[in-house]
């Protein structure tokens, strides 16, 4: 029995079917056994499999056609997929995900003449506007069909307050390891989701494997992982608060406690009494041309009514502690103060989400901290 509803849309089969046969000869291709395809004129494609190891397999694909139409007004090495389902009404339409973990969701643009395929993050995208484009260039597909797969940031020039995004993109021999992928990264911030990308999908993790990562004790993984509402995201973040907490817990005149809810995740109270908050914050996987670390520093909604909301306000917490280890596979830190970062160019009191790690950020946090008292 299926485990859930999502809402579902009447598509051309003509234009959809090349769509699922290229998922469904990928899979074949791959040693897979097909259990169960929905029709090509409804979508999202829904798909279950086994694998030629016994593991069966469960796919929800909002799956659209990828191309390099000429398009006026746009450059001529763009290619791009169109998230189009129905009539064009303006409202914001949920990408559906599994909550017993079962079925994995997609969103992907295919290119069956030319052989590949380009993800987005469907966490990220949802609740998405229909008609809307995702777009990459001719070199990011010759990537992909030179090294059967690619991870990479999108490029926001039009639009580059919007959240970073890692897109991904494979030949069909990589579309298995794709739903892998998918199933790994659901949620993980994009720094992290490029780091997963990069490395071997088909070997699959094991209990000592992760504890080798996050350089913690095996048991220490499993209290983590029990006391974590979300999982493998919440275990990720989890992680790198809980290295930030045993440096600060080792400064001297210090005492660092966790803070519960969704507001700063550290606090720090100095001899003096003075208590200093922190929020801890992951890095992209790739730094920018100066060779700076960079942070995507917005949440991921917004409300509906307040699209400004997205971005942090300096009141929200004193200290940001940027975790690097999505860049150097450590768990170590760089701080700066949210007063003395850059202003939001269009939302009044707010931070920018566009951060990179310069000379405001210090890798000795008591420097940090310390300066907070100068701020007030």
């Amino acid at each position: 029995m299926f485990p859930g509803n999502y809402r579902t849309y009447g598509v051309s089969r003509k234009d959809r079917q090349p769509l699922l046969d290229f998922m469904l000869e990928a899979l074949r291709g791959e040693g897979c056994r097909i259990l169960y395809h929905s029709p090509a004129a409804e979508a999202p494609f829904r798909i279950t499999f086994e694998t030629v190891e016994g593991e069966r397999l469960g796919i929800v694909a909002y799956a659209f056609l990828a191309n390099s139409r000429e398009t006026k007004n746009r450059p001529a090495d763009e290619h791009r997929f169109q998230l189009k389902y129905g009539s064009k009404d303006g409202l914001f339409h949920e990408l559906w995900q599994d909550p017993f973990g079962l079925y994995t969701t997609l969103l992907a643009g295919i290119n069956p003449e030319m052989g590949f395929f380009v993800g987005a993050d469907p966490v990220l995208h949802s609740p998405t506007r229909l008609f809307i484009s995702v777009e990459f260039k001719e070199r990011h597909v010759e990537e992909i069909l030179a090294k059967g797969w690619y991870a990479w940031e999108r490029e926001r020039q039009r639009a580059p307050e919007e959240p970073v995004e890692v897109l991904v993109g494979g030949i069909p021999k990589s579309f298995l390891s794709y739903v892998r992928f998918e199933r790994e990264a659901m949620g993980e911030d994009q720094g992290h989701r490029q780091l997963l990308a990069e490395r071997d999908l088909k070997a699959k993790p094991t209990v000592h494997a992760l504890a080798r990562e996050f350089q913690l004790a095996e048991s220490e993984v499993f209290d983590l992982i029990e006391n974590a509402m979300r999982l493998k995201v919440a275990v990720r973040g989890s992680v790198a608060e809980e290295h930030l907490y045993r440096q600060l817990s080792k400064l001297p005149g210090i005492r660092c406690s966790r803070l519960p809810g969704d507001g700063p995740d550290l606090s720090a109270r100095l001899l003096d009494g003075r208590e200093v908050t922190i929020e801890c914050k992951n890095a992209l996987r790739k730094p920018n041309r100066e060779g700076q670390a960079r942070l995507d520093f917005q949440r991921t909604r917004a409300a509906k009514s307040d699209p400004c909301s997205r971005y942090y306000s300096p009141k929200d917490f004193d200290v940001v502690a940027a975790c690097l280890h999505s860049v150097t596979e450590q768990w170590e830190f760089r701080f700066a103060l949210s007063a003395r970062l850059d202003q939001h160019a269009k939302c009044l009191g707010k931070l920018s989400s566009n951060v990179h790690l310069d000379e405001r950020w210090s890798g000795d946090p008591l420097e940090i901290l310390r300066a907070v008292s100068t701020q007030r």
